[in-house]
């Protein structure tokens, strides 16, 4: 599986393991079959609420260190600087390593510069390799970098072929961040698996929907973390990558993007509010 170089020159996997709403019980088995697999990026978070698991996981596989690729993120609870780094502390501890590869801030909302702050620190005592955002629109990363000492390396944003993010992936990569894709399969939303579209592009290629979309959005530059408890499942995901996609392909999926999520309005006031309020520990 190839790498691609973040802009501090790190290396990381373009295809890993995402582990959001896996229950805790499962995780562990669910991150050693992936690692068994062949995955080498594992995707968590602080408000996953199984670090833990995916530590447990990483010691049990026999692999070293050095070979996983780990994320995590930092919840908007702790975007002041000192609860920062006390929430890389925590995460870190349940994680049980001596570093994080890629550190993100999830959500854009709150003090968020103060907690970039808090991550450029630790990035310089090298407790996280590289740091990067998850969900933030391109002007509110752009603020961001222009008036902070490190760019990010990553922006994780829901992308999917209902929501393409055309204009973001473009600025993402002219400034030189990774686009990485959550939601690759948009949740089941719209029936996505039984989209004709899709079916007819994975019948061509003797591929599934899901083979077709996660190699759509790897011949587009972006980083994809689709996750499943089901090992067959995961084999299936991490053999995307062995067709390619024509460009007429490519045009007609284009044509499913409505510039708009299925999941949550990132505009709602209601929404906006109870993410920007909602806390994962007392």
């Amino acid at each position: 599986m190839k790498n691609v170089r973040l802009n501090n020159g790190v290396m990381m996997p373009s295809v890993g393991f995402g582990v959001y709403q896996i229950p805790n019980v499962d995780t562990t088995q669910a991150v050693l079959d992936a690692l068994e697999v062949g995955y080498r990026l594992i995707d968590t978070a602080a408000s996953y609420f199984n670090e833990k698991e995916v530590g447990d996981a990483i010691r049990q596989s026999g692999l070293k260190r050095e070979e996983i690729f780990v994320t995590s993120k930092l919840w908007v609870q702790d975007y002041e600087y000192e609860e920062a780094l006390k929430a890389f502390d925590k995460s870190l501890k349940a994680l049980n390593l001596d570093y994080i590869d890629l550190y993100l801030l999830h959500k854009p909302y709150g003090n968020y510069y103060a907690a970039w702050r808090a991550l450029e620190k630790l990035h310089k005592e090298g407790l996280i390799r590289a740091i990067g955002v998850t969900s933030f629109s391109s002007e509110r990363l752009q603020d961001l970098f222009l008036h902070n000492e490190v760019k990010p390396a990553l922006n994780q944003l829901e992308t999917h072929p209902f929501f393409q993010q055309e204009a973001a992936n473009a600025f993402l990569q002219a400034e030189g961040i990774v686009h990485e894709a959550w939601a690759p399969f948009a949740e089941g939303q719209n029936d996505i698996f039984n989209h004709p579209v899709l079916k007819a592009v994975a019948s061509t290629h003797n591929k599934t929907v899901a083979n077709v979309i996660l190699r759509w959005l790897n011949q587009r530059n972006i980083v994809v973390i689709p996750k499943s408890v089901r090992k067959e499942r995961m084999i299936e995901n991490y053999n995307s990558f062995d067709f390619t996609l024509s460009a007429s392909e490519m045009a007609a999926i284009a044509q499913l993007d409505t510039g708009k999520s299925p999941i949550y309005d990132d505009q709602d006031l209601t929404t906006t509010k109870y993410i920007g309020l909602h806390r994962i520990h007392n």
